[in-house]
């Protein structure tokens, strides 16, 4: 063959010819997420890939809907999954729930908060900011006063703020969305699961978490639900959803949510994903929500009194305020945050975050989050805390 275009600019890269990856095998990740998964997860994720209109991954999306369905404890039909992280159902509910010029409250109290708010002012929506400072959650009486305020088409919390480790109290929060004409949408990334949760009790109208925190599964899919005020708006539209990827009223179809929905190629799914979360959601089935949400609230406080233990202080104040899944801890004056979650990394081979957003170089922060939420970690994790602080200080 001859001709330009069929010469080689760039060579062929000798690294990937040296040795297959390599990754640590022992790491203990106990940062704000992604956490370790099971080996049964890791087995399923490793499972022959199968096409995504196959009878077969049919039969598994319907087992992860009404497992998610239990996970989320509601009845919406419209539960699901979206092909990415996190991050990306929080774009989901915003270009679906909103159309140009609409407005939108946001309680803002940490970094999640501060994204949604720029994520809606980028599709032309109007965001209100309910502002207070990182570490403290919203009174009812705040939310109130914003909502007469504001009146907006969509109130969102942040439930678990992992930048600051702050559980945003949402009890009657859904009954004022109703009193005043708006929906309710929550961000439950950091919290689902390990921690007494109701989408229906709570009249919540939206909602997403992460598939890589505490339900155990690898990163890379978020699940979502909308109840049914939610797919009201979405199908009264006055003009398409930005998102051909995010439209709900076509992934809807192809999870068959709806009566009489004839699956169609919408696109190409993470299948093994799939085949990770259906494990995990069995898991978690298997153990069961009561029991899970009682083993970590008891390894979170087996972490807190190890750290006041240490004489560490806590950053959130309000013990009723303290997400029990991820921990944040004040950074002690003239201490080098860098070098104790370094240390802690390289000997111990165990992950401890710094602060995120406004919390960066104000706090630690250690994840307790399902297949890491046991006591022989939590002993760990605060014997490398221990280690690492006294090797920085000296």
């Amino acid at each position: 063959m001859n001709g330009v275009s069929h010469d080689l600019l760039v060579p062929p890269p000798t690294q990937l010819l040296k040795e297959r990856i390599q990754v640590p095998q022992k790491r203990l990740l106990m940062g704000p997420g992604p956490s370790n998964c099971s080996p049964e997860v890791c087995a399923a994720g490793s499972l022959p890939i199968i096409g995504h209109m196959h009878a077969e991954i049919f039969r598994i999306m319907d087992d992860i809907k009404v497992g998610l369905q239990y996970v989320f404890q509601t009845e919406n039909p419209w539960t699901l999954v979206i092909s990415g992280p996190g991050h990306l159902a929080m774009e989901a509910v915003l270009v679906n729930l909103l159309e140009q010029g609409d407005t939108m409250l946001v309680g803002v109290n940490g970094l999640w908060g501060d994204r949604v708010a720029d994520l809606a002012f980028r599709i032309g929506a109007k965001a209100v900011r309910m502002e207070t400072e990182p570490g403290n959650a919203f009174s009812l009486q705040e939310i109130e006063a914003a909502l007469v305020s504001s009146r907006p088409k969509v109130l969102f919390l942040v439930h678990s703020e992992s930048s600051t480790g702050v559980m945003q109290n949402l009890d009657g929060v859904g009954d004022l969305c109703r009193k005043y004409g708006c929906l309710l949408a929550v961000d439950t990334v950091a919290s689902l699961g390990g921690v007494p949760f109701s989408v229906d009790k709570l009249k919540i109208d939206a909602i997403y978490t992460g598939s890589q925190k505490v339900i155990g599964a690898p990163p890379g899919i978020a699940p979502i639900s909308f109840g049914p005020r939610a797919v009201e708006v979405i199908k009264g539209r006055k003009t398409p959803v930005k998102s051909f990827l995010l439209d709900m009223k076509l992934l809807s179809v192809y999870w068959a949510c709806s009566p009489g929905d004839v699956r169609f190629y919408h696109h190409t799914p993470p299948i093994n994903l799939f085949y990770g979360l259906r494990e995990a959601l069995t898991a978690v089935v298997e153990e069961g929500l009561p029991a899970i949400w009682k083993r970590h609230e008891e390894n979170a406080n087996r972490l807190r009194d190890g750290i006041t233990g240490m004489g560490l202080e806590l950053f959130v104040k309000n013990p009723a305020d303290r997400l029990p899944t991820v921990t944040t801890i004040r950074v002690p004056e003239g201490l080098d945050w860098k070098a104790v979650t370094k240390h802690a990394m390289e000997k111990f081979d165990i992950e401890i975050a710094g602060g995120l957003g406004l919390t960066a170089g104000r706090v630690f922060r250690i994840g307790l989050m399902g297949y890491n939420a046991y006591p022989e970690k939590v002993d760990r994790v605060l014997a490398a805390l221990k280690d690492s602080i006294k090797m920085a200080k000296y």
